[in-house]
């Protein structure tokens, strides 16, 4: 199942520990689709490593998920929420206030004191109002307080007078009063989460309650908000540097949450349960529901939007621009090819490229442009790298410094790197200076081999398929779009317009309004109207025109950053990335007529040069704005109202103030322009107006000019004037500085300046007693944001659950801050605070210039040198690399040591050591870190060549930005790994309980799947945070569909595996497109395509892994390549389950066939129709098909011995009778060839099987019968390549190499009868030399040479016999005629089952003289030839002539081609006119069996011979046939070998084969029983097995002589009976010592009855069984049979 049950629940792994439990049911509703749900509370625990629930657990925090469920899945995964009957227990409604011990008379006496309280006390407030609260009053609320603590009486405090009476009390000025007031709020909020919301709620709704509100009231508000939240969200943001929000704009935030949640509530309830409550008709509750979702959103995106510029993150990202991410799937990997550094669909609109310079396309070849490039590049030039070297990209661009003869010769400072890095000429293409370079705005002009890399091509999308995978991805096909829909705004998009829209005040709001309605046929728009319109593109295109010039600067930074004005607004203002050009426009207006206001005149168009001004410069009209601010306040005394309007417009847009405030932290020596600074921004404290700039945003600015050491002291002083007088105009500030650490820079600024600041110190008195308030600000600033992180993974879990469209504004904004980093990396001075040197720290500065040319040098002792990095908080170093150079000689390091610590005292952890090659440039100290070490020191322990001194020419840290995306990737993970977990477990349940549900599983995951695909493509901004999506739904989804659905029942059928056997079975008929089989195929198809779509069919290369660099570049230090992973549990379940699945095909076709005689050509036909099956349901992948061939190989091994045998007697038949067939040639013979092909396939899995010994035997015998009789051909080879496995001894391959020594003999043969024939002559000259002539001895002579020259070879030979004497030697050399051509096979007795060895061939009686001379000669070579090294075949071998073989013989105008057997009886019936079969029996030798299968064809209607039945004579007489007596062919070429003779497992043969199995199987488990527990090594019990075969005693001799040919035992044949007691479980391995076996279970080991192998036979075979007895000695190796007979039975 999905999760573990523990206690009737199932617990739900989550991560590493983590684990889920459904705890309580919360509350009800009715789903979109009617059926109820049920909003569960999943309580998250931590456990020990053991996993076990009680005493184990180590750790349970108040954590939790609310999911809402179904019935369904609440029972398959909530049992303790379900009654007796099995329906879902609803939330229990209890009692608000129960009333305990108290009487209703006495709760409605306290009721109406609490009423008349609350009266008394308003009266009492209103006549103190301005003076000193009386003492009655503080009694009155005092007892009111007490009233509120009493739970029964917290409904009458929900009187909208005590909310009247609580805002008046927290708007007092008088402390007391106030006070009093929290203790009221506090005491009513101490009963409950829902009370102390309410009332927080209702509080925030409150009209202008932030003007009534001091900072004590602000402050025990949000103290009260936090304490609610705390327990709701426990999240933590550790790490993560949050800004620092004032509490005015977290009274703002709080306000909007709280807003946000009550309407949240408001929604989950109108879906309740209809009936009790509610009798509306649906038609009202839909419209009701409406308008709650409305609301909703747009209070949401409220809140998103003032979260984000509280965050700040709107100006960082008007800063980079929004990113989009490509489309492609999530569910699978990146394609290895795709660059990740590349942006996936975003191409630069325009290149530079040179004017004077030629690209290398016009050129020929790379040597002849690199030529080109050596002469024309000159130092200082521009050049662009064309293709990927190492660390530098295509595409990148640098400046040439210099060439030598080194390899690489080029030394190029790269941009992109800011460094130097060494290239090949043919590699760079040249701009030349900058005078030569020009721009190309089209991108297609150009065809330079750069383009790729320079232009950022787009990488192609989700909708095309890689050539390695078959099949399309069901569920990214973008589905069907109404054209209708596809020219008008979706929901999502309308409602996100909408929310700008009633952004807009009075006359612009009317103004918008009109444009509606003038293009919606004049309508009147209400608000319910307006939530369902339909607005056309156009239309839209139009309100975006006219929306920006209404809308103020934080309105319209959201605007410009939302997705539809993204994706339909004005072109020329949507390509750019930030949006000051439209402020610019926006402002001007505005500006002169503020101007004008103030001055009445024309606004000044001239001011002086100052440094104020040209600070004011960059921010254009908004700046100019300023400069009449400062000129207004520098007036003298300047009135309120002539400053609010410049105040106003600074609020609207504040960057010149947020300008001006930054420019504090300049360097010191901006000495005037700091004072002017202090001296506006002491004047704008005096303004309330100037309150409400966003001063905490550049206060960071001020900390830096109050912590440098380099401030003046003047400007210290006027400084710590300002901020000491903000902190008292707003203790908000004070709050801000502590949170920035102000009291400890306030402190040493005192410390330096001998205490003489003025305020100094009650400025640090005032931060240090908001050290309270701070951690309050901090908490609510972190449980706001886990608040809205929470809503929105609840939002997400509503999409997923209802397939509704995400209507909420800036929740693609909101999803891309908090993915924010996920693929960003910090670089250098990021990461650190400060780096330390040991000596010289004046030249500190060039470890980080980025200057290969400049350096550090340490002086000092060796040894003493030190480089000392302060990190900055939580930044965990991803790579440490030190720059070195060949160059500086005995200065460069040779050994470095770095060490980490908490604190410089403590750097005693040494994290790395490394030596350095002379040849490196970059020396990589630290890799991928996973803890955060505050300092790191590079300790510097040897020099090169003995050097003292060293240097460093630059450090480079990398490291992961800290982000939001670690704490949210763990957040969504979590919750969607619960929910598809959840849902898991309740499809599994269905699927359980009816199989045919598995026939809607394809759909239910495709909606699933589409639904989290769609999500990433319209959400997330990068490829890992959809990707850590993607794999998470996989996990938590298919993973355990797959594992429950695979899982075999009580049965022992799995769901899937019931599914395919019904896929297999309909498979013919599904070819009818109409039927229903066809549909029920592809349903299947679906399912099983969409399951194993995550893995594809080849694993790309990683893509982390690194090139190694060469060359000059090359590091000694290089991090291992990624290994491949392991295959998923997907497919290991799939194709476990496709196994189980084919094997019972098999063992059914098996059982059912095996008799039949056309079995393997419908085997063959069976196998490839699974075959194709495995390919339409997987596609090619490896992992099923080796699943296909173990599922066939189980089937096969299930067999019985003699079955078995049978089977693979057949199939060496079939393929015989193939190959013979594929001779014919024609069609007849193609057709042949293609069904040896088809049988070979299905053979192959024989390899590594016990039946592969038998398939051996009996292909052997087969084998050698074709070799023998009709000759070896290509095919032969063939075959054996391709089923070599198949033959555990390789016998058929030894074969054929004997056959190769073969020949090789006999052409050594010819050259050796040549030999001889020479010699003969030389010796012929010489006797002519020594005689007188004459014609008797010519004669002689030519009759010697004649018979000499008609010398050929001889038939085959396989025994040993000893050589011959020259005069047999010599008897065919004075044959008259033509010598007849003899070729010699030796063959050897190891390898060819000779079956007639025993009927040898004797040539002096059987042959004709001018054959055995040849074959006499032959003898006497092959005994010489053993003698010499190059023919060493092992031990001296003698030849013994056999009658296998076979001859072409010449009768009249035939050719007939017979065996060695029946040419020697032709060719007796030479010299006799008849013979008799019994003389021929007696003169050859021969069985009768053998002579008769000979005789045979001989005497056919095709053979030359006649047999005749005559009285007295046994078998009759043989005599050649009569011309006339019967009409035979008179020309051509007669086939009378005799035909091939099958042998039959049923036989004693085969008997004997399976007694000799079971022998070898009593054997080894004897001796394995033997040693125990402690088992034999597989080698050590294959020899002793086969020394036991072979010396005895054990089996007897006697026993092992009766098997016949079976009483041959080798290795493979050991080998073959181990695998066999291995799969039935009677011999074990070791799982340490896998090759260790030893014995398993001391039962009898039995094979089942089996049905008759013989179908004329009566009954079944009696069992075939051996018994092992139990083993008594240990003095031997095995144990003796003298004790114990342990051998079994046999029929």
């Amino acid at each position: 199942m999905v999760g573990e049950l523990r206690y009737r629940e199932f617990r739900v792994p989550l991560g590493p520990g983590l684990h889920a439990y459904p705890d309580e049911l919360i509350r009800q509703r009715v789903g979109h689709d009617g059926h109820p749900e049920y909003q569960i509370r999943w309580l998250v625990l931590r456990r020990g490593e053991d996993g076990e629930g009680g005493s184990s657990q180590v750790d349970c925090k108040a954590e939790h998920i609310l999911l809402w469920m179904s019935n369904d899945e609440i029972y398959a995964n909530c049992h303790k929420m379900l009654d007796e009957d099995g329906q879902v227990i609803g939330p229990s409604q209890e009692i608000a206030g129960d009333a305990g011990a108290l009487d209703k008379s006495v709760l409605g006496e306290m009721e109406t004191d609490v009423k008349s309280l609350i009266q008394r006390a308003l009266r009492q407030l209103e006549e103190c109002a301005g003076t000193i609260p009386p003492a009655p009053l503080l009694h009155t609320v005092h007892v009111l307080s007490a009233y509120a603590s009493i739970e029964p009486l917290t409904g009458v405090f929900k009187d909208p007078r005590v909310l009247d009476l609580l805002m008046h009390m927290l708007s007092s000025p008088d402390y007391q009063i106030r006070w009093s007031a929290g203790r009221m709020i506090q005491a009513l909020a101490s009963h409950d989460a829902g009370t102390r919301t309410q009332i927080l709620l209702s509080l925030s709704q409150q009209e202008a309650i932030e003007k009534h509100l001091d900072f004590d009231s602000r402050c025990a508000l949000l103290a009260l908000f936090a304490q609610a939240t705390l327990s709701e969200h426990p999240m933590s943001f550790e790490g993560i540097q949050l800004p620092q929000v004032p509490g005015r704009l977290l009274f703002s935030l709080v306000k909007r949450y709280l807003h946000v949640t009550s309407l949240l509530d408001q929604l989950n309830d109108s879906a309740a349960e209809p009936g009790a409550q509610n009798n509306s008709a649906p038609e009202e509750l839909s419209g009701e529901r409406d308008r709650l979702e409305l609301e909703f959103s747009m209070a949401m995106g409220t809140l998103i939007s003032e979260l984000v510029q509280a965050m700040r993150w709107d100006w960082a990202s008007s800063r980079q621009g929004p990113s989009a991410r490509s489309s492609c799937s999530i569910f699978q990997p990146q394609l290895a090819e795709a660059n990740p550094g590349l942006p996936p669909t975003r191409a630069q609109p325009s290149i530079r490229r040179s004017r004077r310079f030629r690209p290398r396309t016009e050129f020929a070849s790379g040597n002849t442009y690199a030529l080109y490039v050596r002469e024309m590049l000159q130092a200082g030039m521009r050049v662009r790298m064309l293709e990927d070297y190492e660390e530098v990209s295509a595409g990148d661009e640098g400046e040439f410094r210099q060439s030598n003869s080194g390899v690489p010769p080029v030394q190029v400072l790269w941009e992109s790197t800011g460094r130097t890095y060494w290239v090949h000429w043919h590699m760079l293409e040249i701009l030349g200076f900058e005078e030569d370079i020009e721009d190309v705005v089209e991108a297609d002009e150009y065809h330079g081999a750069a383009v790729s890399g320079a232009l950022g091509v787009a990488l192609p999308t989700w909708r095309w398929k890689p050539m390695t995978e078959l099949y399309a991805v069901p569920y990214v096909l973008p589905e069907d779009e109404d054209a209708e829909e596809s020219e008008h705004l979706s929901q999502a998009e309308w409602w996100e317009l909408l929310f700008f829209i009633k952004k807009l005040d009075g006359p612009d709001h009317q103004e918008v309004l009109q444009i509606l309605q003038e293009n919606l046929d004049g309508e009147v728009l209400d608000d319910e109207i307006l939530a369902e319109l339909a607005v056309p593109i156009e239309l839209a295109q139009d309100l975006l025109l006219a929306l920006p010039q209404r809308l103020d600067d934080s309105t319209l930074r959201d605007l410009l950053n939302c997705r539809v004005y993204r994706k339909y607004g004005p072109e020329a203002l949507a390509r750019q990335p930030a949006y000051p050009t439209l402020l610019e426009a926006q402002a001007q207006p505005q500006e002169s007529a503020g101007a004008a206001r103030v001055e009445g005149k024309e606004p000044p168009t001239q001011y002086p040069d100052t440094p104020l001004r040209r600070l004011m410069e960059g921010c254009g009209p908004p700046g100019r704005t300023f400069l009449d601010l400062e000129r207004a306040l520098s007036s003298g005394r300047p009135q309120e109202t002539e400053i609010r309007p410049f105040l106003l417009q600074l609020q609207r847009q504040p960057q010149p103030f947020l300008t001006l405030m930054r420019s504090l932290a300049s360097p010191a020596a901006n000495k005037p322009l700091h004072l002017t600074v202090l001296r506006i921004l002491m004047q704008l404290v005096d303004f309330p107006e100037a309150l409400l700039l966003p001063w905490h945003e550049a206060m960071d600015a001020c900390m830096a000019c109050l912590r440098s050491p380099d401030t003046d002291r003047e400007v210290l002083q006027e400084l710590i004037f300002f901020l000491h007088r903000l902190a008292s105009a707003s203790r908000d500030y004070a709050v801000v500085l502590n949170q920035l650490g102000a009291r400890d820079a306030i402190s040493k600024a005192l410390e330096k300046h001998l205490g003489k600041l003025e305020l100094a110190q009650e400025l640090r008195d005032m931060v240090f007693k908001c050290e309270k308030h701070a951690h309050l600000y901090r908490k609510l600033t972190t449980n706001i944001l886990g608040g809205c992180i929470q809503m929105v993974l609840g939002q997400i879990e509503d999409h997923r659950r209802t397939h509704r469209p995400i209507n909420i504004p800036f929740f693609d904004v909101f999803l891309r801050y908090l993915c924010q980093g996920s693929s960003v990396e910090v670089k250098e001075d990021k990461c650190w605070e400060k780096v330390e040197v040991s000596s010289n720290p004046h030249r500190a500065s060039k470890l980080t210039d980025r200057n290969p040319k400049t350096y550090w040098e340490s002086s000092g002792s060796t040894g003493s040198h030190y480089i000392t990095l302060h990190m900055r908080q939580g930044v965990l170093i991803r790579q440490l690399t030190l720059l070195v150079a060949g160059e500086d000689s005995s200065y460069m390091p040779a050994r470095v040591v770095v060490f980490g610590g908490d604190s410089a005292s403590s750097l005693n952890t040494q994290l790395n050591s490394v030596n350095v090659m002379p040849s490196a440039s970059r020396v990589i100290l630290l890799e991928n870190l996973n803890r955060f070490w505050p300092i790191i020191q590079i300790r510097i322990k040897r020099c090169q060549q003995g050097g003292i001194d060293t240097r460093i020419r630059g450090l480079e840290v990398l490291g992961p930005k800290p982000t939001f995306w670690p704490v949210f990737r763990e957040q969504l993970c979590r919750h969607t790994r619960l929910f598809y977990m959840v849902r898991a477990q309740a499809w599994s349940q269905d699927i359980a309980e009816d199989r045919r549900s598995l026939l809607h599983l394809s759909s239910r995951l495709n909606g699933a799947l589409r639904q989290e695909q769609n999500f990433a493509d319209r959400f997330l901004p990068d490829d890992e945070a959809a990707q850590a999506l993607g794999k998470t739904c996989w996990e938590a989804l298919v993973s355990p569909l797959v594992q429950n659905i695979t899982s075999p029942d009580e049965d022992g059928i799995s769901p899937l595996g019931w599914l395919l056997d019904q896929y297999l079975e309909c498979r013919e008929a599904a070819h009818n497109p109409q039927s229903r089989a066809a549909a029920f195929s592809s349903r299947v198809r679906r399912l099983t395509h969409l399951l194993v779509h995550v893995e594809p069919c080849e694993a790309p290369p990683s893509a982390m892994a690194a090139p190694r660099p060469k060359g000059r570049n090359r590091s000694h230090d290089w991090s291992s390549l990624a290994t491949r992973g392991l295959p998923s549990s997907i497919v290991r379940n799939l194709t476990r389950c496709w196994r189980a699945v084919v094997e019972e095909q098999v063992n059914s076709f098996l059982t059912s066939r095996w008799r039949d005689d056309d079995f393997v050509p419908r085997y063959c036909e069976h196998f490839h129709s699974l075959q194709k099956s495995s390919s339409e349901l997987f596609g090619p992948r490896a992992a099923f098909l080796l699943a296909l061939h173990n599922g066939c190989a189980g089937g096969l091994l299930k067999l019985p011995f003699l079955k078995a045998a049978h089977v693979s007697e057949q199939f060496a038949r079939h393929i015989d009778q193939r190959i013979q067939g594929s001779r014919i040639g024609g069609a007849r013979g193609m057709e042949m060839l293609v069904q040896l092909q088809r049988c070979l396939e299905t053979v192959l899995i024989f390899s590594g099987l016990e039946i592969a010994t038998t398939f051996e035997h009996y292909y052997q015998h087969y084998m050698a019968d074709r070799l023998l009789g009709v000759g070896s051909s290509w095919l032969e080879g063939a075959v054996l390549e391709q089923i070599g496995p198949c033959f555990p001894n390789r016998l058929p391959q030894q074969m054929l190499r004997s056959l190769s020594t073969s020949e090789e003999l006999q052409r050594q043969f010819h050259v050796y009868q040549l030999q001889q024939l020479d010699q003969e002559l030389l010796k012929l000259d010489d006797t002519e030399k020594k005689m007188q002539g004459g014609p008797e001895a010519s004669d002689k002579e030519h009759e010697e040479e004649k018979a000499e020259e008609a010398e050929g070879a001889g038939a085959a030979v396989a025994a040993d016999v000893a050589g011959e004497d020259e005069e047999e030697e010599d008897e065919d050399l004075y044959y008259e005629g033509a010598m007849p051509e003899v070729a010699v096979l030796v063959l050897s007795p190891r390898c060819w089952p000779i079956a007639s060895i025993r009927h040898t061939l004797n040539p002096r009686t059987c042959l004709p003289s001018y054959l055995r001379g040849t074959l006499n000669r032959y003898s006497n070579f092959y005994s010489k030839s053993q003698s010499y090294p190059a023919l060493d075949m092992g031990p001296h071998r003698r030849l013994q002539w056999t009658w296998l073989g076979r001859a072409e013989l010449q009768f009249g105008d035939q050719t007939l081609h017979v065996s060695t057997v029946q040419m020697w009886l032709l060719l007796y019936l030479n010299e006799l006119k008849a013979v008799s079969v019994e003389s021929l029996l007696a003169l050859s030798g021969l069985s009768p069996d053998m002579l008769d299968q000979a005789i045979g064809p001989l005497t056919s209607s095709r053979g030359p011979l006649d047999l005749q039945e005559q009285k007295g004579i046994p078998g009759g007489v043989l005599k050649i046939r009569d011309a006339s007596e019967e009409p035979r062919p008179r020309r051509g070429n007669v086939w009378l070998i005799p035909p091939q003779t099958y042998l039959k497992a049923e036989d004693e043969e085969g008997r004997n084969l399976e007694k000799r199995r079971n022998l070898l199987n009593c054997l080894i488990v004897r001796m394995l029983k033997a040693h125990g527990d402690e088992g034999l090594h597989i080698d050590q019990l294959v020899c002793r097995v086969l020394d036991a075969w072979q010396k005895g005693p054990c089996p007897p001799r006697g026993l092992v002589s009766s098997l016949g040919r079976g009483s041959a035992c080798s290795s493979t044949d050991v080998l073959s009976c181990i695998l066999h007691l291995l799969g039935q479980g009677t011999v074990r391995r070791h799982d340490d010592r896998p090759h260790t076996l030893s014995y398993a279970v001391p039962v009898t080991v039995m094979e089942p009855h089996t049905e008759s192998l013989n179908p004329g036979s009566s009954g079944p075979n009696p069992p075939l069984t051996f018994h092992t007895l139990q083993i008594r000695s240990r003095g031997v190796p095995y144990a003796s049979c003298s004790g114990t007979q342990s051998f079994s039975t046999f029929r």
